[in-house]
């Protein structure tokens, strides 16, 4: 059986934000054991399952993917939607656009340090969409 809904996440500001209890609340089908599988509609923000209890570690990400890949970079061409667009989306390139967690007694099997995260990019980010799916 797959069960498949698609939810909207308000805008967020440019960081790592955790989204886990979020997407728990609105999953409406926990089978015994599956898989459950989270897509985002979109080029410019990410999901990543990482640290979920020390909040230095979402800074941390910020401050080394701007290392990584710093804005106003003069090479760059696609430039129409503002210095951080086209970092935005080799960020969210880099990072990725889905994950795929076990479920195991009717729960996502995460480790005890583990959590979902959106990473928005983006100054000005609108709310973002992501198609959660669950196969049984």
């Amino acid at each position: 059986m797959i069960w498949q809904k698609e939810i909207n996440l308000p805008p967020l500001p440019r960081g790592y934000h955790l989204i886990t209890q979020q997407i728990q609340t609105e999953i409406d089908f926990w089978p015994h054991t599956g898989i459950l599988h989270i897509f985002i509609k979109h080029t410019s923000a990410a999901i990543a399952i990482n640290e979920n209890a020390d909040p230095s570690v979402r800074h941390d990400f910020e401050s080394v993917m701007n290392h990584i890949v710093p804005e106003n970079m003069p090479f760059l061409t696609h430039t129409l939607e503002g210095a951080d667009d086209m970092p935005a989306h080799i960020k969210a390139a880099l990072i990725g656009n889905q994950l795929t967690i076990p479920i195991t007694q009717k729960c996502i099997n995460l480790g005890t340090w583990q959590g979902i995260y959106l990473c928005e990019f983006r100054n000005q980010a609108g709310p973002r969409t992501l198609v959660l799916s669950i196969t049984s």
